[in-house]
């Protein structure tokens, strides 16, 4: 996947986020939770977008890492809203299901980036000669 088309379901997933935030009811819990979920929720793709742009190897991973987190908080989240019967699991089934996926997307350009970040090794001995 091309990092212009992660981005892009990065930011759908964040405009997904915000409509389930927008139905949570009007309580003191449904308040909270929109309060966290939208914080965390919308902020995957502009830490993604950042790492995009990074002026290193390093802040590329520091940056996804980032990324990665605030979408496992979303999904946290998200779990919570069906545990607490907030929503039902049928309006937010498919969110969880994106967000794992890019979930998994993000983790595995992660390892792929710090496996390039290593040196090569040394060869081993041969022998003796």
């Amino acid at each position: 996947m091309k990092p212009e088309e992660l981005s892009e379901r990065l930011w759908q997933f964040a405009a997904r986020v915000g409509k389930a935030v927008d139905a949570l009811p009007d309580t003191r819990v449904g308040r909270h939770v929109a309060g966290q979920l939208v914080r965390c929720g919308t902020s995957a793709p502009p830490n993604y977008d950042e790492g995009c742009a990074a002026e290193s190897r390093r802040d590329f991973i520091h940056k996804l890492g980032i990324a990665l987190k605030e979408l496992k908080e979303t999904l946290g989240w998200l779990r919570f809203i069906i545990i607490s019967d907030l929503l039902p699991q049928r309006r937010i089934s498919s969110l969880q299901q994106e967000g794992r996926e890019l979930a998994r997307i993000l983790g595995r350009s992660i390892v792929t980036a710090k496996r390039k970040r290593r040196p090569p090794r040394d060869p081993p001995p041969s022998g003796p000669a």
